[in-house]
C-alpha cells in the first residue's frame, strides 16, 4: 500500500471541501446522533452531528461541537433558549433521513417533518426525541464553551434520561450499541454498520487481558 505524507502546509493548501472531506476522515470512525431541539414554542429542529463524546460519569456528562455561528444556527440558539436538546443514535434504516438533516432548511422548517421523521415528547425537558432510534439521550446544558482557535462551541450536557432497550445492557452495565443497531460514521458523508472485534478485560500492569466474550 502506497504511502504519502502530508505536513501542515499541504492540508492548507487543499481545495476547501477537499480539506473538509480529508481531515473529517482523519479521526476515524464516529458516532452518528440526531440533535433534537425546539424552541419555547416547541417549533422543532433535528441535525445530524458526529461529535458527541462522553465527558464523565459522575455526573453523567457528554460533550458536542456545534459549528461558528458566524451565519443562523437555529440548534444552538435553540439550546441557549430552552436549556435543553437531545441525542438519539442514527440506525441502518434511518441513515438516508437521517443524513438529509444536514440540508440547510430555511428557520422555521421542520427537519422532523422534511426527512419524515417523528418526534416524540417527554415531560422531562422541552426538546423533541426520535421515536424511531432504539437508544435516545435527554440532556440539559451545563456549560458552554467558545473556541478561541476557529470559533466552534463546545456544549457540555448532563444526562437526565435515557432510553435503552433492555435487551442491550449488560450485567456489568455494558450498552451493545451494536445490538442495538447504532451505525457509526466515518468523514462527512461515509456510513457504517460495525463488527465487534470482542470485549477485553479490565487493563492490569502485571497480566495481560483477557476476552470476555
Amino acid at each position: 500500500m502506497a504511502l504519502s505524507v502530508y505536513e501542515r502546509d499541504d492540508i492548507l493548501a487543499m481545495e476547501k471541501r477537499y480539506r473538509a472531506a480529508f481531515v473529517n476522515s482523519l479521526s476515524g470512525f464516529k458516532s452518528a446522533n440526531l440533535l433534537g431541539t425546539s424552541d419555547s414554542n416547541r417549533q422543532t429542529n433535528l441535525c445530524i452531528v458526529s461529535s458527541a463524546f462522553h465527558l464523565g460519569a459522575n455526573p453523567a456528562l457528554m460533550g458536542v461541537i456545534i459549528r461558528p455561528d458566524t451565519v443562523p444556527r437555529d440548534t444552538l440558539e435553540n439550546i441557549r433558549e430552552t436549556g435543553v436538546y437531545t441525542l438519539n443514535h442514527v440506525q441502518k434504516e434511518m441513515v438516508v433521513a437521517a443524513h438529509q438533516t444536514s440540508a440547510r432548511y430555511p428557520h422555521g422548517v421542520s427537519e422532523f417533518e422534511q426527512v419524515g421523521l417523528t418526534p416524540l415528547w417527554r415531560e422531562r425537558i422541552n426538546a423533541p426525541y426520535v421515536q424511531e432510534a432504539a437508544i435516545r439521550l435527554g440532556l440539559i446544558l451545563r456549560e458552554e464553551h467558545t473556541m478561541a482557535i476557529n470559533g466552534t462551541h463546545l456544549l457540555v450536557g448532563e444526562i437526565i434520561e435515557a432510553h435503552v432497550p433492555d435487551s442491550c445492557i449488560s450485567h456489568d452495565g455494558f450498552v451493545d450499541i451494536e445490538q442495538a443497531g447504532t451505525v457509526a460514521l466515518s468523514g462527512l458523508d461515509s456510513y457504517h454498520c460495525t463488527d465487534r472485534v470482542g470485549r477485553l478485560s479490565y487493563a492490569k500492569p502485571d497480566s495481560m487481558p483477557e476476552w470476555l466474550d
